[in-house]
């Protein structure tokens, strides 16, 4: 098992040469200390609001990696450009309603807060962010998905081993992810893991829209090598980044602890976005850059 080495945040947040020597052997980066406990605490405090303010009866999907039925929903394909709210597998009945209280049964919120909503804005567009994006290789960056994982005691799914760059196609491939622990994740309730060097192998599928249809692409067929997966315990306001190609994923949260984090991806708005990817934006919301005036 290969130990991942963890860095202390920059001041100006650019990446060290140490930082870019495991970004390329890795694939991954985990920046200790990157946000404040106020920021995480800020991000935690508007997602409870959202879903405080959230009518259950006003449209809402079932999210999961392991039984993917939300690609065919219209709420969640129409959620490119929006702040909607997604929820366990396990928090729903055959009816489609609630069996536990709204907080309980979320599973993530998703995808457009960093352009909506001016608390995500704010920490999104942090400078440091900004240099750590263009010290990684991302030319003109551009802000394209965020979600608030909220992985919910005892009923938080697993996310299944996969890349990035699998669901935001952009040709040649850019995304990077930026994950933040807003509470402090461990093995117990379900940190993420990945597979150090992976990020160098194929990109196995594609997710994209096919005949006005969305369809899970095979590329090709080398399975993930799992017994070389490295779990990555996280206090609150770590950053992980991971490369568009890296395999990683995240254990089911059966503890009674929760397990909130933030996840924002980003692409080269020099690539080509693909006109097939699932998420799209109207016109009259573009992508932007770490600035607005982008």
């Amino acid at each position: 098992m290969n130990a991942v080495p963890r860095f202390a945040a920059t001041a100006t947040g650019a990446p060290t040469p140490a930082m870019l020597a495991a970004w390329d052997r890795d694939g991954v980066l985990v920046i200790e200390d990157a946000v404040s406990h106020a920021d995480c605490d800020s991000l935690i405090e508007r997602s409870r609001a959202i879903v405080d303010d959230w009518d259950p009866t006003s449209g809402a999907a079932v999210f999961s990696t392991t039984a993917p039925r939300h690609a065919a929903d219209r709420y969640f394909r129409e959620s490119g450009d929006a702040i909607r709210v997604f929820l366990e597998d396990g928090a729903v009945d055959a009816d489609g309603t609630l069996t536990r209280p709204k907080h309980a049964a979320v599973n993530k919120l998703g995808h457009a807060m960093h352009d909506l909503d001016p608390v995500f804005d704010r920490v999104s567009r942090r400078p440091t962010l900004a240099a750590l994006a263009c010290g990684l290789g991302l030319a003109d960056p551009r802000l394209v998905q965020s979600m608030v994982i909220w992985k919910p005691p005892s009923i938080g799914g697993a996310v299944t081993c996969h890349q990035d760059a699998t669901f935001l196609i952009t040709d040649p491939p850019s995304v990077i992810g930026f994950w933040l622990a807003l509470e402090d994740a461990d093995a117990g309730n379900g940190c993420l893991f990945v597979i150090p060097g992976g990020h160098r192998g194929p990109l196995r599928q594609r997710f994209h829209e096919v005949g006005g249809e969305l369809v899970t692409e095979a590329l090709d067929s080398t399975p993930f090598d799992e017994s070389a997966t490295v779990p990555l315990p996280a206090p609150k306001g770590t950053l992980v980044v991971l490369h568009g190609t890296l395999p990683h994923g995240s254990a089911p949260n059966t503890s009674e602890r929760s397990r909130m984090a933030y996840t924002l991806h980003a692409v080269d708005g020099a690539a080509r976005w693909s006109a097939g990817n699932w998420l799209q934006r109207a016109s009259d919301i573009p992508f932007h850059g770490f600035e607005r005036s982008a």
